[in-house]
């Protein structure tokens, strides 16, 4: 499992949509070839969403052979309710970018056999070919998706009981009345998230601390559903430094020596996206590779290099036959896909990447190059 430290949850975002973006374009998918993602709701991922949108908008990422799975939903609340999750994709991110409508997959609160739409949504899944990446946030109590405390680690998408905390948690959500949060949801379960290729998770405050430290220094326990990523070969977690305010002084340490060490003696060209490594960095006259020589473990902010976004050249395929090819790293015209870019909102209230991130340039893997800090996103929903 990689832990990777950020400075604020405006650096997290960053980070995280960044890291999507790239596994995006480096798949390359393709309509025979689709990349299947899962997706989160709650206030934690929508800084995330501000930037893929932003990315989309800028021709730097394409939808159109995405397949998207939602991981839970409410039950008995309208689809059309703003605070139903159905709403918060589609205000998010849903509207605003190329996404083909048969490629979204919501779960159905309202169904009239909610075991028989579980039983649809895993089979919907399964058809598809599985889950690519899972992207997930976590509760206070350590529960992903809505698996509360409890939940077997086994579990696939089903009915569940919100805990109270859950419930006090959303209400915020419900203008701060709690018996207007609904208390039964639909969710993906905990095998459904174990069973994706790649699971990565966003982690930020310091009300979850106590959560990441059970996820990372502790053993695997249903009562901490987020600790089964421990079982994952495939596992990443992004957080900030008042997620880290429970972990061992020590533990920080390690994870965040591992970036250095990769950065110091292995060379970030020679390392994969997630984290492979292909060969070690050859030493350079200034000796600042390959020296056995590190300088003391930096800041989060200042662990990045100060390198650019690699480009990734690949041309374009057309493995389906059908002219729209897959997605280059870099820009792409609309006709391309087939269909044009949303109209931008007013430049007062639309996320970019001067108003989200002070400085986006990065390197390959979405690591800061400054160590300044990112300005204030606009407060509430930007589109």
């Amino acid at each position: 499992m990689r832990l990777i430290i950020r400075d604020d949850p405006k650096a997290v975002a960053y980070y995280t949509a960044n890291y999507v973006r790239q596994r995006i374009n480096e798949f390359k998918p393709t309509r025979k070839r689709p990349f299947v993602l899962g997706l989160p709701t709650g206030s934690t991922p929508v800084e995330v969403y501000w930037h893929l949108v932003d990315y989309y908008k800028r021709g730097e990422i394409s939808f159109r052979h995405v397949i998207t799975f939602s991981m839970d939903e409410y039950v008995g609340l309208p689809r059309s309710h703003p605070e139903s999750y159905c709403a918060f994709m589609r205000r998010h991110l849903y509207d605003h970018i190329n996404l083909r409508p048969e490629n979204v997959h919501m779960l159905d609160g309202n169904a009239d056999d909610l075991a028989a739409e579980c039983q649809r949504y895993e089979d919907k899944i399964k058809e598809v070919g599985g889950i690519e990446l899972f992207l997930g946030g976590i509760g206070p109590d350590g529960h992903i998706a809505f698996n509360e405390p409890g939940s077997s680690l086994e579990s696939v998408t089903r009915v569940k009981t919100l805990a109270y905390e859950t419930v006090l948690a959303n209400a915020r959500f419900f203008g701060g009345d709690v018996n207007k949060v609904p208390k039964l949801a639909l969710t993906v379960g905990v095998g459904t998230v174990r069973a994706a290729r790649e699971v990565l998770l966003i982690i930020t405050g310091a009300h979850k601390a106590v959560a990441l430290a059970k996820c990372i220094e502790e053993g695997v326990n249903h009562m901490w559903t987020v600790s089964v990523v421990q079982l994952h070969p495939s596992a990443m977690i992004v957080c900030d430094e008042d997620a880290t305010l429970e972990l061992h002084v020590k533990t920080v340490r390690y994870f965040k020596s591992i970036e250095q060490v990769q950065e110091q003696l292995i060379g970030r060209q020679h390392i994969g996206l997630k984290g492979s490594i292909s060969k070690l960095a050859s030493s350079d006259p200034s000796g600042s590779f390959g020296s056995g020589v590190l300088p003391p473990v930096a800041s989060a902010a200042t662990n990045g290099s100060s390198s650019s976004d690699a480009s990734q050249s690949s041309a374009d395929q057309d493995e389906d036959g059908d002219g729209d090819g897959s997605v280059s790293s870099q820009q792409f015209s609309d006709d391309e896909y087939g269909d044009a870019a949303p109209a931008a909102a007013p430049a007062a209230s639309t996320p970019s990447a001067s108003n989200i991130v002070a400085d986006s340039s990065s390197d390959t893997h979405g690591v800061r190059v400054d160590d300044s800090i990112a300005p204030a996103a606009p407060v509430g929903n930007p589109f």
